[in-house]
């Protein structure tokens, strides 16, 4: 609950659905397991379809990470980054959220991996 953006009813689902984080060992799998990330739909040469996400996962969870993505636009800095990053691009409002709410899910996984409280001032040593 240390990030800004996710509530505590956000936070215990995400505890209880991924068994306190223990069914993952990266964050890709998480959120290909919610259903967040995107597929390309083609075959062959012929059939080109647009990106979307893949609504596989737990549904529950896809719509509880959407609506927290709106609260962190405001008040998480990382998530208001990608949000004005992708919109500046030309790229709709709701993909931007969509990549928001990754966004929120890739900091809770390692928040919870970590063991550390949320800091706004961590950069990765891989960023870099």
């Amino acid at each position: 609950m240390s990030i800004p953006g996710i509530g505590q009813k956000t936070a215990l689902f995400l505890i209880v659905v991924t068994d306190g984080f223990n069914k993952f060992e990266t964050a890709s799998q998480l959120c290909s397991y919610v259903g967040i990330t995107p597929t390309i739909r083609e075959s062959g040469s012929s059939v080109r379809g647009r990106a979307r996400i893949s609504k596989v996962g737990n549904r529950k969870l896809r719509n509880l990470l959407f609506l927290c993505s709106f609260n962190a636009c405001k008040h998480n800095k990382a998530c208001r980054e990608v949000y004005e990053r992708i919109v500046n691009k030309g790229k709709s409002k709701k993909l931007a959220l969509i990549a928001v709410a990754n966004k929120l899910l890739k900091q809770s996984f390692a928040i919870a991996k970590s063991g550390r409280p949320y800091d706004e001032t961590y950069v990765s040593i891989l960023s870099r």
